[in-house]
C-alpha cells in the first residue's frame, strides 16, 4: 500500500533502539526521509548503517548523536533541518520506585523529558506543517496513562500530563489543517530472559487472548512485542488528533514491522482516545 508518504521528512527520537528504532525502519522503508536522534553515537551509526542497504533509492538516513530532551540537545536538531512533516517523540520512561523518596528535582527531571520535550517538539514544527497542508506527530507514550502502575509514579505523572495537552490540541484550530497528532501508547518489551518490572510487581503479563485487531503504527524488532490498538478505539473516530489505546501480544523470534494508514496516511483515520 502507497501511504502517499515517500520523499517527505520525519524526525525520529531515541532512534537507536525499540520502538524509535522500529518507527525509524518503518518510516524509511516507506520511501520518507529520516533524521535518527539518539544519546549513543556508537549504537546510533549502527543502526543507520543496517538500515542504509534497505531502503527505497534516494532516501537519506541521517543521524545526530544528542540528548533530544535538553535544550542543546533540540538547538542541534534544529540547526539541521527545521522543517518536519513527521515527527516521532521517544524517549527513556523515568525509574521506578516509590514516591516518598522522589525529591522535587526527581519530579522536574521526568515531566521535563516526558512532558515538555514533546511539547517543545510539537512547537518547533507543527506551525510549518499547517502551512503545508500536512503533518504527522506521533507521541510514544506509555500504557500507565490507561492503567497507572504504582511503582512507575514519575511516568504516570508525566505521561499523562502530555496525553491532556494533547487532547487539549484537538479544540486547536490545528486539526482543520492538516496535522494529526497521535500518543502511541506503548506495550511492555517482551525480554524473554527476564520478566519486566512491574510484571514482577504482580502486573498481570497480556497473552495472546488479548483481542487481535489490525496493527497500530509501528511494530518493534526482534523480541519484542507487537502492538495492536483495541477494537473500542476505530469507533466513531471524529477529530484528527487524537490518541491510540493499544494491548500487548508477545510474539516469538521477528515481531511485523509495518506502518498503519490510520496513523500517517494522508486519508487516514486515527483512533480517538
Amino acid at each position: 500500500m502507497d501511504l502517499g508518504i515517500a520523499g517527505r521528512w520525519a524526525l525520529v527520537g531515541g532512534a537507536s533502539k525499540g520502538l524509535g528504532l522500529g518507527c525509524a525502519q518503518a518510516l524509511a522503508r516507506e520511501g520518507v526521509n529520516v533524521l535518527m536522534v539518539a544519546r549513543g553515537a556508537p549504537a546510533l551509526e549502527a543502526a543507520a548503517a543496517a538500515l542504509g542497504g534497505r531502503v527505497p533509492a534516494g532516501t537519506r538516513v541521517q543521524t545526530l548523536a544528542c540528548d533530544i530532551t535538553t535544550v542543546a540537545g533540540r538547538e542541534a536538531i534544529f540547526s539541521l533541518r527545521r522543517d518536519f512533516d513527521i515527527v516521532v517523540t521517544n524517549a527513556g520512561g523515568p525509574p521506578p520506585g516509590d514516591f516518598r523518596t522522589w525529591d522535587r528535582d526527581a519530579w522536574i527531571a521526568a515531566v521535563d523529558a516526558n512532558m515538555l520535550t514533546p511539547i517543545e517538539l510539537i512547537k518547533a514544527t507543527v506551525d510549518g506543517m499547517a502551512a503545508r497542508g500536512f503533518g504527522r506527530i506521533v507521541n510514544i507514550t506509555s500504557s500507565s496513562v490507561k492503567a497507572p502502575i504504582d511503582i512507575l509514579g514519575l511516568s504516570n505523572g508525566a505521561r499523562s500530563g502530555l496525553t491532556g495537552f494533547v487532547a487539549g490540541l484537538a479544540r486547536s484550530p490545528l486539526a482543520g489543517q492538516g496535522v494529526t497528532i497521535n500518543n502511541l501508547i506503548a506495550c511492555a518489551p517482551h525480554r524473554p530472559h527476564r520478566r519486566p518490572r512491574w510484571a514482577r510487581a504482580s502486573m498481570r503479563w497480556p497473552t495472546a487472548a488479548d483481542r487481535p485487531c489490525p496493527p497500530v503504527a509501528l511494530a518493534m524488532p526482534k523480541n519484542s512485542v507487537r502492538c495492536v490498538p483495541s477494537c473500542a478505539a476505530f469507533k466513531r473516530a471524529t477529530s484528527p488528533v487524537k490518541t491510540f489505546c493499544s494491548t500487548a501480544v508477545p510474539t516469538r523470534g521477528r515481531s511485523e514491522v509495518g506502518l498503519s494508514p490510520a496513523v500517517l496516511a494522508p486519508t487516514g483515520n486515527p483512533c480517538r482516545f
